[in-house]
């Protein structure tokens, strides 16, 4: 009658956690309370090390051991996880290898042994009603939302209340590449033999005398300051668009944050919602096409687009790999993955770049190196 009480934790006894682990499960533990991270660990820089000792790793060396320490939003993203308790008198017992190495308590942690209680809400303390579309409920978080927005959780996200329209939110990664690659193929031989023509000269509108010819040999040149175009756009898109900060009281403004970016944010690992799906995706294109077309000869400012074509198409692929890989230890692009997770856990005003670190250099935004500590 005045609802049912919660149900107590699941206790799990040392034999059954070495049990589990040796049948594939990755379990740790900090003091008595254990946590399943099987279905994450991969998706994490330094995961498969992880595996590789996953018997029962005590938590609190695996949080603050190598790669590096972790964040507030690190420590409450594991409670997702949680699925129960240690026995009593098991939680002394060492169930496998931990890392060697403790450091300091990170933000949000007891300060009892590198490891303590996060917190993380139940269903019903959100402030959001996850069984309902968000886009029409962030708007109401007023001066709550930029930091509930940068605290992600692993569950999937519903914008719409329209399937239609919910559906045209959505892709999956390999579409992205089905669409435009095409596209780039045939642009690029569409410029390519509309260069060969010999034609197309820079400055013919101011005076015919010094216009300098384009020659086609020109065209992989174009197409290279196309994708180098493209790299400086994404990262201020990606700085001063997708990391604007919303007025409180701005309704729309935080809803409009939320749809580009706001929900990837909350949601980091929402699968379907980490490229830029075609049909939006395609109104923006013919959008920076037109403001090409207005500033360059056509066919110049085709061969430029179609190189910055090429570069979005490498981005996105590049985020969802940086999401959903598993680059090798010691890889550009496993520094890139430990990169971009901690603009996503920790660093959100910094390490905008995400197919390259190029830019934040110039621009002062390198995420600090001293929060990539090295393995002992």
């Amino acid at each position: 009658s005045g609802g049912a009480m919660a149900a107590a934790p699941r206790s799990f006894s040392a034999a059954e956690v070495r049990a589990r682990c040796a049948q594939g499960s990755c379990l740790v533990r900090c003091r008595r309370r254990l946590y399943d991270l099987s279905g994450f660990v991969r998706l994490h820089p330094g995961g498969e090390q992880l595996l590789r000792r996953r018997a029962g790793t005590d938590v609190s060396a695996a949080l603050d051991g190598p790669p590096h320490r972790h964040s507030a939003n690190a420590r409450r993203w594991l409670e997702q996880y949680y699925v129960g308790e240690m026995e009593s008198g098991d939680e002394q017992v060492p169930l496998g290898r931990a890392g060697s190495r403790r450091t300091a308590p990170g933000p949000g942690s007891s300060g009892s042994g590198g490891c303590g209680l996060w917190g993380a809400p139940g269903p019903g303390s959100d402030l959001v009603d996850w069984q309902k579309p968000l886009l029409w409920q962030v708007g109401y978080l007023g001066e709550k939302y930029d930091e509930w927005v940068h605290q992600p959780v692993d569950r999937p996200i519903r914008l719409f209340h329209s399937d239609f329209l919910e559906c045209l939110s959505k892709t999956a990664w390999y579409v992205v590449f089905i669409v435009w690659a095409p596209v780039v193929l045939y642009l690029s031989w569409v410029s390519y033999t509309s260069l060969a023509q010999g034609n197309t000269r820079l400055f013919s509108s101011f005076t015919t005398e010094y216009s300098i010819p384009v020659h086609k040999y020109f065209f992989p040149f174009i197409f290279l300051l196309g994708m180098f175009l493209w790299s400086l756009l994404e990262y201020l898109i990606h700085r001063f668009v997708f990391h604007m900060k919303p007025p409180a009281s701005n309704y729309y403004l935080i809803t409009l944050h939320f749809l580009l970016h706001g929900q990837h944010h909350k949601s980091p690992f929402d699968s379907s919602r980490l490229v830029f799906p075609p049909v939006p995706a395609s109104l923006v294109i013919g959008f920076f096409y037109g403001v090409l077309r207005l500033m360059l000869p056509e066919v110049l400012g085709l061969s430029v687009f179609v190189g910055g074509l090429c570069g979005y198409v490498i981005y996105d692929m590049m985020h969802y790999y940086l999401h959903y890989g598993s680059p090798k230890k010691g890889s550009y692009l496993y520094g890139l993955k430990a990169y971009h997770v901690k603009h996503h856990f920790e660093h959100q005003k910094a390490g905008f770049g995400i197919s390259t670190r190029f830019w934040d250099h110039p621009f002062r935004t390198l995420i600090p190196e001293e929060t990539f500590e090295k393995e002992d």
